[in-house]
């Protein structure tokens, strides 16, 4: 970080006050070796030319190419910027010091602009490396401009040798960087002990988290509810003992703790079927998928309609209450919750209400919800009920299979380009073609695979249907009666009187023509 952010004054006596900046694009571990060396130099250089160290400046593992922000060069630029023409007018010289061109800049817009506002006021900049500018002539700018400009070509051309391999790897399916979770990494050797390549293959403990991941997010259970559930067994999340430069809000040292984030992400990855994705593009992977596909897809929809609603079932404390299975027989709004009943006489008790403003209907909600249950319950005992979980699946297959095909056809483009039969364009151009038809068709499995988890029911038909419907959660137990088709609706009456009387309310099935 900087010692020095606003100009000092009085002036130090020195005719040249420099202002030394040091950066490293890459530093993942936050050592910061690299800039503290351009910094000692820095300071050496100041010392052989007699100059005044003004203030020190640098920005650790922060790119130039890209545009992003860097901190503290623009408190560099912001202290030349003020210090110049103080500086001007007591006889001294502001120098901006780097230990290169490259240091300072490699994005050409962002150089141009520095320049121009050196220039007007009246500043110098020097490299250890090599070269002093006087930013006030016109020969000395262009000069420094072009100095600038190989570094920024250096680092484009180096950048689309990077691209160019990233899409190799791509094609072939093969990982860019760490082993991801789920699998683990076997390294190939030559007969000298080098490596020459590797092959991802399945970690059988990792593995068998992601699968449960998606398992329990299939039965309706909450991000949060999972991720409490793996910290308390003591399940190392996805790069734990790895060193990181950052750790997220709640994560220990280790960073062994999983967070809602990530379970959600490693829930949604494509490469737990087996797809690797490279600039929006899907090629087939090298590694073996740990989920089948109709379960990425009921994944994705069933998170995406959670996300849509506003409602987690972390969040569901009511099995009816805003949802579409139950809704007022007077203007068909959904139900919401709420404290109803005679204060005076302590008879108050949460009730099922219409949300409408008027409140058209109200029902008491345990009276409500175990009169339904009971319907659902006495229609799930009986094993004909089975049947129902047996969908056709025939669109959704065939959707599946023009998916499998699309990507079978980039794997040839991409054999054909090794062969070198199509240039890299054209290879480009049938990727994104194919890669727009892949997202399609897998909108549409998404579209026809039920967003429930078939195994949600398992024990739910037959006569083991109550006591695997009390062992529920709420938010289950919803996703039951969505799946199933269920449909309650409160009907108003005319009079209240005691108790709760079943005929005020309709339970039935959409599908009552399906057993």
């Amino acid at each position: 970080m900087s010692t020095m952010t606003i100009p000092q004054f009085p002036l130090p006596e020195s005719k040249v006050l420099a202002l030394a900046y040091s950066r490293i694009s890459e530093d993942p571990l936050d050592q910061r070796r690299g800039v503290k060396r351009q910094r000692e130099d820095l300071r050496a250089h100041c010392d052989a030319e007699d100059w005044h160290l003004y203030a020190e400046f640098s920005d650790n593992d922060l790119s130039a190419l890209s545009g992003d922000e860097r901190p503290d060069y623009d408190r560099l630029m912001a202290t030349a910027i003020e210090l110049g023409p103080h500086a001007a007018k007591a006889g001294k010289k502001v120098v901006v010091l780097a230990y290169h061109s490259s240091r300072l800049w490699r994005n050409r817009v962002e150089r141009a602009q520095a320049i121009e506002d050196l220039r007007r006021v009246g500043a110098f900049v020097a490299f250890e490396a090599g070269g002093f500018y006087d930013l006030t002539k016109a020969s000395q700018r262009s000069a420094l401009a072009q100095a600038g400009e190989n570094d920024t070509t250096e680092s484009e051309v180096k950048g689309e040798r990077v691209e160019r391999a990233a899409l190799e790897r791509a094609q072939e399916g093969r990982a860019n960087g760490n082993v991801l979770y789920g699998w683990r990494r076997e390294y190939d050797y030559d007969k000298r002990g080098r490596i020459i390549g590797f092959n991802d293959v399945e970690d059988l403990e990792q593995a068998a988290i992601v699968r449960e991941i998606v398992r329990r997010i299939l039965a309706g259970e909450s991000l949060i509810a999972i991720t409490l559930d793996l910290n308390e067994r003591n399940v190392s999340a996805p790069g734990a003992g790895q060193e990181r430069k950052l750790r997220a809000h709640n994560q220990d040292e280790e960073g062994s703790r999983w967070g809602r984030t990530s379970v959600k992400k490693i829930a949604l990855r494509k490469a737990n079927i087996g797809i690797r994705v490279h600039r929006g593009a899907e090629y087939p992977a090298a590694w073996p998928a740990l989920v089948t596909s109709e379960e990425h897809a009921r994944v994705e929809t069933l998170l995406a309609d959670r996300a849509s609603a506003g409602v987690s079932p972390g969040q569901r404390k009511h099995m009816l209450s805003w949802t579409e299975v139950a809704t007022c027989g007077e203007c068909g709004s959904w139900l919401r919750v709420a404290k109803r009943g005679n204060r005076k006489r302590g008879r108050i008790a949460e009730t099922y209400v219409c949300q409408a403003a008027k409140s058209c209907v109200g029902r008491n909600k345990e009276a409500l919800d175990k009169h339904v249950e009971n319907v659902v319950v006495a229609f799930l005992s009986n094993p004909g009920a089975a049947d129902i979980f047996k969908p056709d699946e025939t669109a959704a297959m065939a959707a599946l299979e023009l998916v499998a095909g699309l990507k079978a056809r980039q794997a040839v483009a991409a054999d054909d380009y090794a062969d070198g039969l199509i240039t890299r364009e054209q290879l480009l151009r049938i990727n994104q073609s194919l890669g727009q038809q892949i997202s399609e068709a897998q909108a549409e499995v998404r579209r026809l695979t039920p967003a429930f988890d078939p195994t949600v029911f398992d024990g739910l038909v037959g006569s083991g249907a109550r006591e695997r419907w009390d062992a529920l959660e709420v938010g289950q137990k919803t996703q039951v009666l969505e799946a199933l088709q269920f449909r309650v609706t409160v009907l108003k009456v005319s009079r209240r009187g005691p108790g709760f009387d079943p005929a005020s309310v309709e339970v039935e099935r959409l599908r009552s023509d399906v057993w």
